[in-house]
């Protein structure tokens, strides 16, 4: 659920000014712990923390992302609680794959990792049709936008539980070209990148929902 959607006032605000004034309202903020805030197309959203299904499913994505990296020798790894940035936007990906080394992709400002670095973000859908819409839509065209190469959604509210991976991103077209859609309980292998031969499976979703 979002907590808070806030924009900046249309009427009186051209774009650019328009973008800063969000951009400046979302580094003043002093959330309370449990909540955090992203820019997403033009919108100001604040969203409580993940239920306990949906933290369990993020953190059991990076554990098993973790040990095949690890394994393969990867200069990249996985995190979360981390703000992706470019230009005015910001999102905080469930999950993200960067390189290890990232000193020269933190901003200037010292507020995140600009978006060019990351090769892959995971979104675990979050309950409600705000939560969806924001992570089925807003959130991916926003990935595309910044031309994220591989974006994942984990998602128990399609059905009995959708893997949706989405790669070659179009940023002009705000959209990915290609898509793989596979019910929980099929495994779904990440095409490229550094996860690249990663297996998404039970283990990380659990069994269909209603099996």
């Amino acid at each position: 659920m979002t907590a808070l959607a806030h924009e900046a006032p249309e009427d009186t605000m051209p774009g650019p000014d328009r973008d800063e004034y969000l951009w400046q309202t979302w580094k003043a903020m002093e959330l309370p712990e449990g909540l955090h805030a992203e820019i997403i197309e033009g919108a100001l959203e604040v969203s409580p923390t993940g239920r306990h299904r949906h933290s369990k499913t993020s953190r059991e994505f990076r554990r098993e992302l973790g040990k095949f990296l690890e394994a393969q020798s990867s200069d990249y790894i996985t995190d979360n609680d981390m703000n992706v940035i470019q230009g005015f936007e910001v999102v905080i990906p469930d999950a993200y794959v960067a390189p290890e080394d990232d000193e020269e992709f933190i901003t200037e400002d010292g507020l995140g990792l600009d978006a060019r670095c990351v090769a892959l973000v995971l979104e675990v859908v979050s309950p409600g049709w705000d939560g969806t819409q924001r992570d089925r839509v807003r959130k991916r065209r926003l990935s595309a936008r910044m031309g994220i190469p591989t974006y994942v959604i984990i998602d128990d509210y399609d059905r009995d539980g959708i893997v949706t991976v989405l790669t070659s991103p179009s940023p002009e077209d705000a959209n990915y070209a290609t898509s793989t859609r596979m019910s929980y309980g099929t495994e779904v292998t990440i095409p490229e990148g550094p996860a690249k031969g990663f297996v998404i499976g039970e283990a990380i979703t659990g069994p269909p929902r209603n099996a």
